[in-house]
């Protein structure tokens, strides 16, 4: 984001001596809105938006109804800053990348609109707060997930993993999916079958989705040295294990519905399944059919696919 602001034209008026104080205060109010979304994207607001769709719903079945409005705030304010760590944390990591990929570029430390060692603080700050925070109002299960989320993600994931495997998606699945028994552990502090079924939703729900991204960044990835399946394997393993994963996720939400979920969340289970399912097999058709591939359409509808899903979890919890 440009930080430069226009310049008063220099005319001799009355009102000379008040305008560059007042060029001043224009300007230092943009700088400190530049900070603030420099800083707010550093947690990448979106995916932490993604991963409260799925746990508020998981705590709402685990509650039978509404949680209790201190553990529900809890959660969403200490699980929204835990996800806003990971990523803030992530991004100090991966700056060496970031900055040779299209889509990573304009991240803040890329950018030049702030220090590592700024960026490094505020990751850590985050997740002492947000750990804390589960600490003193939830219970001891959930804030060990939650710290093991963070840890996972950042030390495992994306300093291990990312850079040495292909299968760093599907290992790096682990954190994307802990949001949902993080929920029902601060809940009920337990982790039933039902809490178990939901994570292996969204596990195997990442695979087609960030594979389809990866398709369509895989130059990126390439010139970044990172060794994601779409880089170092052919199309037609990626559309293979697109399919699997994409079966995978259905089945696990398939294997819910009998746990203690209702005709609701049954029938949108199969319908969206079915249309998450047609569009893998329509991107796998694409490239073997030697036509133009369109991964974000798949990327965008597994979006879809696990909002509504989850959506009808929650509507199931309250009626």
């Amino acid at each position: 984001m440009s930080m430069i602001t226009e310049r008063p034209v220099q005319r001799r008026t009355p009102g000379d001596a008040v305008r560059p104080a007042r060029a001043a205060s224009a300007e230092g109010r943009r700088s400190w809105v530049a900070v603030f979304r420099a800083y707010l994207a550093l947690t990448k607001p979106q995916i932490v938006e993604l991963l409260l769709v799925t746990t508020v719903p998981t705590m709402m079945l685990a509650a039978q109804g509404w949680p209790d409005p201190v553990t529900f705030a809890a959660v969403l304010v200490g699980g929204g800053l835990a996800g806003g760590a990971a990523s803030a944390l992530n991004c100090y990591i991966d700056r060496d990348i970031d900055e040779l990929m299209r889509r990573t570029k304009r991240r803040p430390l890329p950018a030049n609109q702030m220090t590592p060692r700024a960026v490094l603080i505020f990751g850590l700050t985050l997740a002492v707060i947000s750990v804390a925070l589960m600490a003193l109002l939830t219970n001891w299960l959930a804030t060990a997930l939650t710290a093991f989320s963070i840890f996972y993600y950042d030390v495992i994931y994306t300093l291990w993993l990312k850079r040495r495997t292909p299968a760093n998606t599907f290992w790096g699945g682990v954190c994307g999916a802990a949001p949902v028994v993080i929920g029902w552990a601060a809940v009920t502090n337990s982790i039933p079958p039902m809490a178990w079924a939901l994570f292996a939703i969204v596990f195997f729900w990442q695979m087609p989705h960030f594979y389809a991204l990866a398709v369509k960044y895989k130059d990126d990835y390439a010139r970044a040295g990172i060794p994601m399946l779409p880089v170092v394997r052919s199309m037609k393993r990626v559309n293979f294990e697109i399919i699997l994963y994409t079966v995978l996720t259905v089945a696990a939400s398939l294997a819910a519905w009998p746990l203690g979920l209702g005709p609701i969340y049954g029938v949108t289970a199969i319908v969206m399944g079915a249309v998450f399912l047609f569009e893998a097999v329509r991107l796998a058709r694409q490239a073997g059919g030697g036509t133009a591939v369109k991964p974000m359409r798949l990327f965008h509808l597994s979006i879809t696919y696990l909002t509504v899903v989850f959506m009808a979890v929650a509507v199931d919890a309250l009626i």
